[in-house]
């Protein structure tokens, strides 16, 4: 089965097939909506072929349908029927969860997206559960995504900025006690020094994630994961009735396909 993964982002909306080399991008920001960004996806992958669609949406999720409007783009996602408009088979999740999906190396795993906004999502031996961390008080009334998001960065400068993600990384990967935190995000890079236990990430690990939707992988090594590049070969299952992350089951040692990116 060929996959058109489609991450959605504050600023940019990327695509990729499986067995297609480089991802496809056009701008988003507040004006996109739900059927414009149908209508940039069909134009700007129309020479390509696939069966299925994976989207990461920046926004929360339940039982494969956005539940609220995002805050960073337009208006029109709740209740869009995305299988109608591309006329494939879709399945929609977090877009903090499906790069957490391909970042995944086992153990207890906290991802976190440092974009425009700030991405969350916890997996614990296969089980991935996405979280809204962002809107959570931190500091002097303000939440955890004023400081360390775009914005954040914008109002703080580097330096300070950097300070507070360091402060926030730490703060919760103890919290909920995770063995090892993946930091991606297109502003992951601009943290110079992490803490221990703490890893960047790959942001094309989203269309890994998003491929992993509709195939069950076998179950990762349990040990938490070492600083290495970031493509894990393997990840945690999918469930076949619900087509969204649950417990992984052994199934042997082969390696899932992955769209190139």
């Amino acid at each position: 089965m060929k996959i058109l993964v489609i991450d959605v982002g504050g600023t940019h909306v990327k695509a990729l097939a499986t067995g297609q080399k480089e991802p496809r991008k056009v701008a988003s920001g507040p004006r996109m909506t739900a059927g414009a960004m149908v209508a940039a996806v069909k134009s700007m992958s129309r020479d390509w072929k696939y069966d299925a669609i994976s989207i990461g949406y920046p926004g929360f999720v339940l039982h494969g349908r956005p539940i609220a409007e995002p805050k960073n783009l337009g208006r029109g996602w709740v209740g869009f029927d995305f299988r109608k408009a591309f006329g494939k088979p879709v399945k929609v999740i977090n877009d903090a969860a499906m790069q957490a999906l391909g970042s995944y190396e086992g153990g207890r795993m906290l991802f976190l997206g440092l974009g425009t906004g700030l991405g969350s999502a916890l997996i614990i031996d296969g089980i991935l559960e996405p979280m809204e961390l962002a809107h959570l008080p931190y500091k002097k009334g303000r939440t955890y995504e004023d400081y360390v998001g775009l914005r954040g960065l914008e109002r703080l400068g580097k330096k300070k900025w950097r300070e507070h993600v360091i402060d926030v990384l730490r703060q919760l990967r103890a919290a909920l006690e995770a063995d090892y935190v993946v930091l991606g995000g297109g502003n992951a890079d601009k943290v110079k020094r992490l803490p221990p236990k703490v890893r960047l990430g790959n942001n094309e690990n989203a269309f890994v994630g998003g491929y992993r939707l509709w195939h069950d992988s076998v179950v990762p090594s349990t040990k938490p994961a070492r600083r290495r590049a970031a493509r894990p070969s393997r990840g945690p299952s999918v469930s076949r009735r619900s087509g969204s992350p649950g417990r992984a089951r052994r199934r042997g040692t082969r390696r899932p396909p992955t769209p190139k990116a």
